[in-house]
């Protein structure tokens, strides 16, 4: 269930569309891991271990709504679930590679501002 939108989403705007779709703390390594081959979701929650089961499967549902992941269901018992990036999905990769590029070219900036960020929640949190 979506939940109701405060604010229109703006469908002129290529960012905001981007944004939106890629909105999930998860979705983005989930493209990634799924660019690397077929994967379960047991395969993706071990590549992933601070995401919960049923996050991993409501952004893969998300992504599979989007029309970016295809499902595939096997009848078999027990149930056996794949999940693979679809053409769609796959167009992402230039923008996920270049994102992972920038993180690794600012890697220590990244750290030191993201650590800062946690000291201060937690001082905040005292």
């Amino acid at each position: 269930m979506m939940h109701e939108r405060k604010i229109p989403l703006d469908l002129a705007c290529g960012v905001h569309l981007a944004r939106e779709v890629l909105a999930g703390k998860w979705k983005v390594a989930l493209l990634f891991y799924l660019s690397q081959g077929i994967c379960r979701p047991g395969q993706l929650q071990k590549k992933m271990p601070g995401a919960t089961r049923r996050v991993i499967h409501l952004q893969l549902n998300q992504l599979e709504e989007q029309g970016l992941v295809a499902k595939t269901v096997f009848a078999e018992l027990p149930p056996k679930v794949e999940y693979r990036l679809t053409a769609f999905g796959e167009t992402l990769l230039p923008v996920i590679e270049v994102l992972g590029q920038w993180g690794e070219t600012h890697k220590e900036q990244l750290r030191h501002v993201l650590a800062a960020v946690a000291t201060e929640a937690a001082a905040v949190a005292d």
